[in-house]
């Protein structure tokens, strides 16, 4: 992309400047910022009035959040006239059963519509679906 730095791989990971990341709308950032930051095991990396980030402890991406006051949580599967999704995470796993018990141990819910048997559809404490997945 123009206008973006690139580095060789020997630049010190905080003394980048190609940083990426996908940022969530919540009423809450810094309680999803939390939830994905135990849910993941990565880092809150950033945190201010506004909003929050975490970040894996490699690479150069981030997860961010940040308020949303008029924030209307997602309906799942769409419905007519109500709020739809714009986006989901996915995140691999290797054991669908214990991922899907750790995140229901950390807030999170069980979709009723699951549409895979390798993936759970799951939804955030703000309601964001992510899925778990299995590799077949």
């Amino acid at each position: 992309m123009r206008g973006r730095a690139s580095h060789d791989q020997g630049t010190p990971r905080m003394s980048r400047h190609d940083w990426w990341g996908v940022v969530l709308e919540a009423p809450d950032p810094h309680a999803l910022a939390r939830f994905y930051s135990n849910l993941l095991g990565w880092e809150i990396a950033k945190e201010d009035a506004e909003g929050a980030a975490i970040a894996p402890p490699e690479g150069v991406a981030y997860l961010g959040f940040q308020i949303s006051d008029g924030y209307v949580r997602p309906v799942w599967p769409a419905q007519e006239g109500a709020q739809r999704i714009t986006m989901h995470l996915d995140f691999e796993v290797v054991d669908l059963h214990a991922a899907v018990a750790h995140a229901l141990e950390l807030g999170a819910e069980e979709a009723d519509h699951q549409p895979q048997e390798n993936v759970r559809v799951m939804l955030d404490p703000a309601g964001h679906p992510f899925c778990l997945y299995v590799d077949s």
